[in-house]
């Protein structure tokens, strides 16, 4: 399988490790407007909240509605490359790229 993808933002490792986090987005979304500027905390609805019952019953929703939780958008591909591999691809925001999946074929066992 081989997928197209944009180079979204190309971030330093949040723990100061020498690698790259680059955030792809399809090029599919891109064309259908999916991946316009969001806020990156999710949902811009405000929760009110009336006992902590309330609020422990709704973090699911609020979190579900941020795009799978703790701010991160849906529909965005991540890869952790080492700094030699980053270097190597050249890579910089709004590249078109490639990502090319396959399964080993593993016979006999």
């Amino acid at each position: 399988m081989k997928k197209e993808f944009v180079v979204k933002s190309i971030d330093a490792a949040p723990d100061g490790a020498p690698y790259v986090v680059v955030s792809l987005s399809s090029v599919k979304d891109l064309k259908d407007g999916i991946s316009s500027p969001q806020n990156p905390f999710g949902s811009p609805k405000v929760m009110g909240f009336s006992n902590m019952n309330d609020m422990m019953k709704d973090l699911n929703k609020m979190l579900a509605g941020a795009g799978g939780g703790f701010g991160m958008q849906g529909g965005i591909t991540q890869l952790k490359l080492e700094m030699h591999e980053y270097k190597e691809l050249g890579l910089a925001v709004g590249d078109k790229v490639f990502l090319e999946l396959t399964k080993e074929e593993s016979l006999g066992i």
